[in-house]
């Protein structure tokens, strides 16, 4: 599910070029069809136009579960519709995985630790969220999904795995989605002003897609079935990282400030001594090697739309479904 989007498409790809059968099932809010439109040809390949808030009857050995808004601004602009996809949208998935005796992966979330009180967060840290803030659409409803997940397994012996995906960056990142590495890129090449929302301290920590993906293709595949955080602790302050983006794109933009974003997390970065113990994964690719890729995907993006106006903070409806 969620296959047209950014990280389902890289994760399209794995499979395909694996030769494995897949079908992604894609409603296109933020998705978009030339994300896999190279392989809609091929025999192996089915694209179906479908919202995971219905259900739906397929016959599939594997579901990754990643259909979900998984920006700010996009899952702020229909809070409603954004927590009923991570809850009947999982639900419908179990029940399918359920009926058929797949197995499932859902693409939770770091946003499930909220604005953490323990660096850097182990898959045992409970989290500190705000359940009635403007993120708790997302990161309430993947906690629930958690939950489900869990459930499903308990009572129905369904088999599952949970990724806590950390901050993911790469091409095929939606221009307009409003996170950091997207709009500093696009605010760069055209050299206009590098926006920050408060004063830049806040850390992230950034991983390539490539490395991602690897991350959900080994936790499928392996024994592994409780929470697993797949991220990069390789951490930056926001403003250092703006600081590279600007340097590696030979932009003239400055840098500005604007008021801190509600419930925006201080601190966030990945503890993965779990997923190198139980599936063997760790990063491989350095951040400046994946911001090269992603300029270079970005340069593509601006020149073929003329200009791109970067999505400030507040709740945005994802532009352009192509």
């Amino acid at each position: 599910t969620g296959g047209a989007g950014f990280v389902g498409s890289h994760l399209v790809d794995r499979l395909m070029s694996e030769g494995h059968e897949v079908v992604v099932l894609d409603n296109f809010f933020t998705g978009r069809k030339a994300n896999v439109e190279h392989w809609l040809h091929h025999p192996n390949f089915s694209l179906v136009r479908h919202d995971v808030i219905q259900p739906i009857l397929l016959e599939v050995d594997q579901i990754y579960h990643l259909a979900c808004p998984a920006s700010p601004p996009h899952y702020q602009y229909n809070p409603v519709k954004t927590i009923k996809t991570s809850t009947m949208g999982t639900i419908n998935m179990l029940g399918l995985a359920k009926r058929v005796k797949a197995r499932i992966l859902l693409a939770s979330t770091s946003e499930i630790y909220g604005d953490p009180e323990v660096h850097p967060q182990p898959e045992s840290y409970w989290g500190n969220v705000n359940t009635i803030g403007p993120r708790a659409c997302y990161d309430e409803g993947k906690r629930v999904a958690e939950t489900m997940m869990c459930a499903y397994r308990d009572q129905n012996n369904v088999s599952i795995r949970i990724a806590r995906i950390f901050n993911t960056f790469g091409p095929r990142m939606h221009p307009n989605d409003g996170r950091v590495v997207s709009n500093f890129i696009i605010q760069s090449l055209q050299n206009k002003d590098i926006t920050i929302y408060g004063d830049g301290s806040n850390t992230r920590s950034f991983q390539y897609v490539d490395d991602l993906v690897n991350g959900l293709v080994k936790l499928m595949n392996g024994n592994y079935d409780q929470p697993v955080n797949i991220g990069n602790p390789d951490e930056y302050t926001i403003k250092d990282f703006a600081t590279k983006i600007r340097d590696m794109c030979g932009s003239k933009s400055e840098i500005k400030h604007f008021p801190k974003v509600a419930d925006d997390p201080t601190q966030r970065k990945a503890n993965i001594s779990t997923a190198k113990k139980e599936i063997d994964w760790e990063p491989t690719v350095t951040v400046d090697e994946g911001l090269k890729k992603t300029i270079e995907y970005f340069q593509g993006e601006v020149q073929a739309a003329g200009e791109i106006v970067p999505t400030g903070p507040d709740a945005a409806k994802p532009k352009g479904g192509s």
